[in-house]
């Protein structure tokens, strides 16, 4: 097995453990482990693939490289909704969160910086931050899969490591993100009112979200593309929980770390996105402001734990 699939591997294992003692509180577990069946066989067939693919020629054998680490980054879409069916029976802990913000700021930024920027060209700029998220790790991964010299179409051997370290980065956020229960202003909002949140009312709400998960609608220009495409992904993807640390600003923070070090022709692209998502987390109301100060000042620590879990060289 490739390192990045190991690491998926690993993920599978903690988390089959993890559906066997909250069996009772779990809402699908007979799917959640239909979900590490179909990713078991699924990676084994790709390195069984993998380990007979002579007759394809260098050509089929590069593809296969890439596609197996590709796979790999692609199950996250699979595992972080389950996040959500990990912690959704336990005590909310928003409250804590929000107060923070309006002990903090005086008020509440997730409400005041659509408003302070309300305008169509700011609502498309965050939206398009905020829907490049995936894309900033796919530009990474093929940048890097082109990387080697033009004497082999070969993807370069550091793709599966760095994949890893990507892939080892979600995790530790994941597990975070199940051990505290966290939903983010869109949804803790939605749930108290924003008349409250803007008030400075804050109250505990135990299991709301083991049974309710309507968000409030993102503000801005409604009409905008990029605005569409967020809320699509939001409606379909998105769960009452993975608030603190943001994981968005922590991972594209990351991404923009190991294009410095690896594929720094990708870095002028990157990095405006990156500074665009970091203000789309507050502007469209995923995360709380401390949720975005967390991220960035847990990314590099993610990024070398992660690094000493997959053996990751982390050096400038």
């Amino acid at each position: 097995m490739l390192i990045v699939e190991k690491v998926g591997l690993a993920w599978v294992v903690f988390t089959s453990v993890l559906i066997l003692v909250m069996w009772p509180h779990l809402a699908s577990p007979w799917q959640m482990v239909g979900v590490r069946i179909a990713w078991i066989a699924a990676t084994l067939l790709l390195a069984r693939i993998a380990s007979i693919s002579s007759p394809l020629g260098e050509v089929g054998r590069g593809l296969l490289f890439f596609l197996r680490t590709a796979a790999a980054l692609a199950w996250l879409s699979v595992f972080y909704p389950e996040t959500y069916e990990f912690n959704r029976w336990r005590d909310n802990f928003d409250w804590w969160f929000a107060e923070a913000d309006w002990h903090l700021f005086g008020c509440q930024p997730a409400l005041e910086m659509s408003k302070l920027l309300d305008s169509p060209w700011w609502s498309e700029a965050f939206n398009l931050g905020y829907f490049s998220y995936f894309p900033m790790i796919a530009i990474l991964i093929i940048a890097i899969a082109l990387s080697r010299s033009s004497s082999t179409i070969l993807p370069s051997p550091l793709l599966p490591r760095v994949g890893a370290v990507i892939l080892a980065s979600f995790f530790i956020y994941y597990t975070i993100y199940i051990a505290l229960p966290v939903a983010g202003p869109q949804f803790y909002f939605a749930a108290i009112g924003p008349e409250a949140a803007a008030q400075g009312i804050y109250p505990k709400i135990g299991t709301y979200f083991d049974t309710q998960t309507a968000m409030l609608p993102a503000p801005g220009w409604t009409d905008g593309f990029f605005y569409k495409l967020v809320a699509l992904t939001q409606h379909t993807g998105e769960r009452p929980t993975a608030a603190f640390p943001s994981s968005h600003i922590g991972i594209a923070t990351i991404v923009l770390i190991l294009a410095l070090r690896h594929a720094r022709r990708v870095v002028p692209l990157l990095l405006p996105l990156c500074l665009l998502l970091y203000g789309a987390t507050i502007y469209i109301q995923a995360h709380y402001l401390v949720d975005a100060i967390a991220g960035l000042i847990t990314a590099p620590i993610v990024l070398w734990l992660a690094s000493r879990l997959t053996g990751y060289e982390f050096k400038p």
